[in-house]
């Protein structure tokens, strides 16, 4: 579901840091290299996020290596996980 946002101002050394304002108010920091090319103040850019699944298991398959390593190093289980 895509949200709809408003730039309220840029912020921030040499102006780097978009505040976009959400419909309800909240204020989201954004870094403005993500916006589109040329955004301005008082723009009205989407955001869309969604859960990527790939992602999620690469993130679970690394740390569970890391565990695993960590085990291997640590064998008298000093290293609590």
């Amino acid at each position: 579901m895509p949200i709809r946002l408003s730039i309220d101002r840029f912020e921030g050394d040499r102006k780097r840091i978009a505040v976009l304002l959400a419909d309800d108010g909240t204020p989201i920091n954004f870094p403005k290299a993500l916006l589109p090319k040329g955004a301005r103040a008082d723009d009205g850019p989407t955001l869309q996020i969604e859960r990527d699944a790939e992602a999620t298991k690469r993130v679970a398959d690394a740390t569970k290596r890391v565990q695993d390593d960590l085990r291997k190093r640590d064998p008298e289980g000093d290293i609590k996980l």
